[in-house]
């Protein structure tokens, strides 16, 4: 996992107020797909929250063939080739209700609607992963630019970037995922599907406190 200090290695900054000249320069190359606005790349936030307990089985992962006809045409082309959906009109820019993101072609959970924020650049935006292991991230110099990617380790699919403009008191941090490479799960039907044991990220925080040892 690449980890970069800001400070130490100084690149260019494109802050959100900067969005609209990125979108057009990559409008102008790519109809279909373009960049995320870039800010300095910074080092991968750390859960609070630890996974619930992994399963030993190794998770088969779809052929391309399969994941053509099991994805939209978007789906495949963000999560297999790099792309990037267009701001604003993306399926959860701004969507703010309970719930947990996961993997589109997986189904492994990647962020948490607790950490999700409006970053005002039109895509979905969140302040670190759900737990840690489940992204990767890689150095991206496309577009003239040099950022952080992140994928997800289980499908190896492209998910977005990471940069480090997000909110101070949530740690700094922003990363910046397309709509089309996650799928949301609302809080009241994560039990039905499977995710009963996430549930525990909505808890009141005195529940969350570890239990005293027994005697």
């Amino acid at each position: 996992m690449i980890k970069m200090n800001a400070l130490k290695n100084p690149l260019r900054i494109i802050t959100v107020a900067g969005c609209a000249g990125i979108l057009a320069g990559v409008l102008a190359h790519n109809s279909q797909v373009q960049a995320e606005p870039s800010a300095t790349p910074a080092p991968a936030a750390k859960s609070e929250d630890k996974a619930p307990a992994k399963s030993e089985a190794k998770q088969v992962i779809p052929s391309d063939e399969e994941l053509r006809k099991k994805l939209t045409p978007l789906q495949y082309e963000v999560t297999r080739h790099n792309g990037t959906e267009r701001p604003f009109t993306n399926e959860y820019w701004n969507k703010m209700d309970e719930g947990i993101y996961v993997d589109i072609i997986t189904g492994k959970p990647l962020f948490s609607s607790k950490d999700k924020f409006q970053s005002e650049c039109g895509w979905p935006a969140f302040s670190k992963p759900i737990s840690d292991g489940e992204l990767k991230e890689l150095a991206d110099k496309t577009h003239g630019m040099e950022r952080i990617e992140v994928r997800s380790t289980t499908s190896d699919s492209h998910l977005g970037h990471v940069f480090n403009d997000g909110p101070a008191e949530r740690g700094g941090l922003r990363y910046c995922i397309n709509s089309a490479a996650i799928r949301f799960v609302p809080k009241d039907q994560m039990a039905a599907a499977g995710y009963g044991a996430w549930l525990k990220l909505f808890a009141p925080e005195s529940e969350k406190k570890t239990e005293p040892a027994k005697k």
